[in-house]
Formats: structure tokens, C-alpha cells, sequence
């Protein structure tokens, strides 16, 4: 059954509407957005989904302080570089959804701060893989730092190159756009891509960059909406360059 929302759009029946799994790994090096972002999740309006937090620091101390927040949090494997701490945490969420009842993975980085109808808005394109836009820091050649967005285009085929989406799809004609590759900071996966995709690294990257390497080898396509914007907490107390990886 189908109904109107508040906004005239239609919309499925709550008992319709697919069950998403929301989450992210994280550590105690991300305790500086940790409020903020629990105020994000918890201002999310739609219904069916379940928050799961992966923490995998060496002690439990952050592992605590989540758990103060009413968030269903669990303990990932500790590792001593943090790219093999996020592969496999982001593994358990991973088979949390392929052995659970979930249609989709909402991957949602714990400095990415989303809009509250942030799911409605992914959902509504009926995409399998969808991101929103996010910003950070990028250093150029003459040393000038700009704000670019992370989600990108595909340049060349041959090599692979790509480059961030322009101004006009940001802001002068937002909408959604095929992308080829973005972080996983806000990022809604469906499970019949987790099954063919596990998250994992090659000397030492982070995982987003190979999962979206995985999905081009496979012909699976990945969507842009523009006009989900979130806001990305990337001033960090510890920069990644001090963390080992």
C-alpha cells in the first residue's frame, strides 16, 4: 500500500519499507564528534532500520562511553594498524546484514553528521548503490588547500583516473549523477552488492577506495544525489598522518 507523506510524495507502507542496517566502525580516536554524531543518528526519521556501532579500540573505555548513549555498540577486533581494524569491523556489519534480514547497509562514518531524512531521500531513486556529499580538505600542487567533495567521476576508463564532481552538479544543477567512486562515509549498499563485495585493503588504502575499484571490475553502478548534503567533522584532534595504518 502506498501513501502520501507530509510533502505530497508518495511513499510505501511502513510493513513495506525495507530494513537498513546503520553503522560504522570506529575508535577512540574519533571521540571528538561522538555527541554529534549520536544526535544525528538518533534525529534519523525513518522507522525501519537498526543502529549498530563496531568500536575497536585496544580498551574499553570508548567501547563504555558509546554504550551511555542508549546505541547498540559491539566490540571489533583490535589490530595494531587501523586499516585492519576497519576492514574487519566493517566486515562484521557486513555479515550482520547478510545473515540478518536486511535489504541494505547504510554506511555512516562517525564524523558524517546527515540530514534527518537522509534515508527517504537515498531510498527514493531505487538505487542499489547511492552516496550524498560530504567535503574534505584536499592539497593541491601549489600548496593551496580547498574544500572538494568526496564523490568522483570517471575520466578515463583505461586508467581509471577520476575527478570530483564539479560545482554545477553541486550547485547549480543538483540532482543525481553515475558516479565512480566516493568515501564510505554515507554511503546506502544493498545486500545483493555485499554479496558479491567484501570490504578489504592493498597496501595499506582504505577500504573505500577498493570496494568502489570491486564494484567497476563487476559492472555494478554507483548514483550520486547532490542534494544530500552532510556535514563532515574533519577537524580532527589526532590528523590520520599520526595514526599508524
Amino acid at each position: 500500500m502506498q501513501t502520501l507523506d507530509k510533502r505530497g510524495r508518495m511513499g510505501r507502507d511502513k510493513k513495506m519499507r525495507p530494513k537498513i542496517l546503520v553503522g560504522c566502525p570506529t575508535s577512540h580516536h574519533k571521540d571528538y564528534c561522538l555527541t554529534e554524531y549520536m544526535a544525528g543518528l538518533k534525529k534519523l526519521t525513518y522507522p525501519n532500520k537498526k543502529i549498530l556501532i563496531v568500536e575497536n579500540s585496544k580498551n574499553d573505555e570508548y567501547f563504555n562511553l558509546i554504550k551511555t548513549f542508549d546505541i547498540s555498540v559491539v566490540k571489533g577486533p583490535w589490530f595494531e594498524g587501523a586499516v585492519d581494524r576497519i576492514i574487519a569491523s566493517r566486515n562484521l556489519l557486513r555479515k550482520e546484514v547478510l545473515e540478518g534480514d536486511y535489504e541494505y547497509f547504510l554506511s555512516l562514518e562517525q564524523d558524517v553528521i546527515p540530514p534527518a531524512d537522509l534515508i527517504e531521500r537515498m531510498l527514493q531513486h531505487g538505487k542499489k548503490l547511492i552516496t550524498g556529499v560530504y567535503f574534505a580538505n584536499n592539497r593541491f600542487e601549489d600548496g593551496t588547500i580547498k574544500l572538494i567533495p568526496l564523490v568522483y567521476k570517471l575520466k578515463d576508463p583505461e586508467s581509471l583516473t577520476m575527478y570530483p564532481l564539479e560545482e554545477e552538479e553541486l550547485w547549480n544543477d543538483p540532482g543525481l549523477y553515475p558516479v565512480v567512486s566516493a568515501g564510505l562515509g554515507c554511503l546506502l549498499i544493498h545486500r545483493d552488492i555485499l554479496k558479491e563485495i567484501e570490504f578489504r585493503s592493498e597496501n595499506k588504502h582504505f577500504d573505500d577506495r577498493f570496494f568502489f575499484v570491486d564494484c567497476h571490475a563487476k559492472k555494478i553502478e554507483a548514483f550520486c544525489d547532490t542534494t544530500i548534503k552532510c556535514k563532515h567533522l574533519i577537524d580532527r584532534p589526532i590528523p590520520w598522518s599520526q595514526i599508524k595504518k
